[in-house]
């Protein structure tokens, strides 16, 4: 059990370090973490409580009125790179098809290797996400067999596009041709909010990144087994579920190397969350939920210390292992660590990026506040410290101008 006490800001833990994801079948660019990824963290003095959760936020948005006129072209896409990319793909193409009156076709979900790929209702509740838009983007399954004859204009489209650039790049090209095909592209991350004055696109990017985008009830099933498995293990301990980014094989890639001094970093090693989570004191009852797949050596001294900590194939049930533990196509398991991550009772990014700020929102928008990221300590002695994102003791998440 720990206390989050203490209000003094002191630094980011998360440098503006590349992160050298890889992506197939988008247009990609390097991903910088903007602003240091949000990180803070908060002296204290000791570890006594779990912080109780706050209030669960209620929209601020309306919903955008309805459309005035008929759809007059087509807006076509495709969701890759994972579920913390599709809710920011989904966003920028609902949005660029308001400004613009046109139909939104459903997107298909490519996977990272060639040829991998599935219909959106495959994944996500298509239902769900076309009764959401109902009046505000004429959603379509597949385009008119006239249209898809021909070529669409594809256009790169910057990942939170403004209404500047729907304006002076893409509705020419769209008054030209009316069929489009949107590139997202990911050239930095940031989920601060931006300063806008249009309410109408404004309220659709909440509305689409908030409300729209749902697993398929099988799926959504399938996460809530695991965590109520959580949620029983640690009644056996101190009834905390703590669910840690973690994964090994990104982290590889990234190199984890620490920039800009000893408190920043893009990233954090197994051997770094343990030694942060043994100086802010929690109980080596922990529940742990690790966003790892499979087990692995690299992971063991954290399961020493903390006995009680599971990855996906240790509580997914066994009749669902085959569908979404199959390598070569992680977007379903995925889509169950941003579930889990964004439900437990504390999260704990060892990740920069998307993930974590798309779990992030979810979070702070049902009062679910509980973030700590893990820090560089320069020696054994350091102090006990509680650390606590920018993101929520700043308000400087965009979720907070969706929701109040």
């Amino acid at each position: 059990m720990f206390v989050m006490l203490g209000n003094m800001i002191k630094h980011d833990h998360f440098s503006g370090t590349e992160l050298g994801l890889e992506a197939t079948g988008v247009e990609f660019n390097a991903v910088k973490v903007a602003d240091s990824a949000e990180m803070i963290d908060a002296n204290s003095v000791g570890v006594e409580h779990l912080m109780e959760a706050d209030e669960e936020l209620k929209p601020c948005w309306a919903k955008p009125s309805p459309k005035a006129q008929p759809s007059n072209g087509f807006v076509t896409f495709s969701l890759t790179m994972g579920p913390e990319y599709h809710i920011s793909q989904i966003t920028d193409a609902v949005v660029v098809a308001r400004h613009l009156g046109a139909a939104l076709v459903l997107p298909e979900i490519r996977g990272n290797e060639l040829g991998n790929k599935r219909k959106f209702q495959d994944m996500y509740d298509v239902h769900k996400f076309m009764s959401s838009l109902d009046g505000v983007v004429e959603v379509i399954h597949e385009l008119p067999a006239e249209v898809s004859a021909k070529k669409p204009a594809v256009i790169r489209v910057p990942n939170r596009v403004t209404e500047g650039f729907i304006t002076e790049t893409i509705q020419p090209i769209f008054q030209a041709n009316n069929y489009l095909r949107l590139a997202i592209v990911f050239s930095s991350i940031s989920l601060k909010p931006k300063e806008t004055d249009n309410k109408d696109l404004d309220s659709t990017a909440c509305l689409a990144m908030f409300s729209g985008l749902e697993l398929t009830p099988e799926y959504s099933e399938v996460a809530k087994q695991m965590l109520d498995r959580l949620k029983e293990l640690s009644k056996k301990s101190d009834g905390t579920v703590l669910a840690i980014d973690m994964r090994t094989d990104l982290l590889a890639k990234k190199s984890c190397k620490t920039n800009g001094g000893a408190r920043k970093k893009g990233c954090y090693n197994p051997d770094e969350v343990l030694g942060f989570l043994k100086n802010v004191g929690f109980s080596a009852n922990t529940t742990i939920y690790l966003t790892e797949t499979w087990w692995h050596k690299g992971l063991n001294a954290l399961k020493e210390a903390f006995p009680n900590t599971y990855t996906k194939d240790d509580i997914m049930p066994a009749a669902n292992k085959g569908e979404f533990l199959k390598p070569g196509n992680p977007d379903l398991a995925r889509a169950l660590d941003l579930e889990i991550c964004s439900k437990s009772d504390v999260f704990v990014p060892a990740i920069a990026g998307l993930f974590y700020g798309h779990v992030t929102g979810k979070r702070i928008a049902s009062g679910r506040t509980q973030i700590l990221v893990p820090a560089p300590w320069s020696s054994a002695s350091a102090p006990a410290s509680e650390f606590i994102s920018t993101y929520i003791s700043k308000k400087n998440h965009l979720v907070y101008s969706c929701y109040c």
